[in-house]
């Protein structure tokens, strides 16, 4: 037996597989059979996640920021791999609101002010909430932190940003 075949999904007549890095309704890439181990075992809802009980309790920060009760900016900080991608996965399936994802790596200050006039223009014809996630904001310059600051005061978008420093 193939190490892969352990983690296939059998469907009736056969074993039924997703297409490889195929792009979710939530901007992230759905995870094929040949999608690493972790990206595969990745928690699918809230519930699933392990530790910060104290932050995932129900009417906790971050369970709110998953379900939308609350439109809250946070920075998720930690070491790689402890959830921070995770639970950024999670609000975009979890909401009814425009989720836009970019790495700080590859993304530039036209590329936020791209996103923020699109989130203004839906706010004023009444189009969903955006929550835009920052993936190792800490590679952002002042500047290109600083385009975003007016934008998350007035809530025109909800900031959600990882970062491992």
């Amino acid at each position: 037996m193939e190490p892969d075949a352990l983690f296939t999904v059998a469907d009736g007549g056969g074993v039924r597989t997703a297409p490889a890095h195929t792009a979710g309704a939530d901007g992230f890439a759905a995870p094929g059979a040949d999608a690493p181990l972790p990206v595969r075992m990745r928690p699918q809802t809230v519930d699933e996640l392990v530790g910060q009980g104290h932050l995932l309790a129900p009417g906790a920060p971050l369970r709110q920021l998953v379900t939308g009760a609350t439109p809250l900016s946070v920075i998720l900080w930690g070491p790689p791999g402890t959830g921070k991608t995770t639970i950024a996965h999670l609000v975009a399936q979890a909401s009814d609101r425009r989720f836009v994802a970019m790495s700080a790596l590859n993304a530039g200050v036209k590329d936020v002010r791209a996103v923020i006039e699109t989130a203004r223009r839906q706010r004023r014809t009444g189009g969903p909430p955006t929550v835009l996630f920052i993936d190792e904001v800490h590679r952002f310059s002042k500047t290109q932190q600083d385009s975003l600051l007016a934008a998350v005061e007035d809530r025109t978008v909800t900031l959600l940003a990882a970062t491992t420093e």
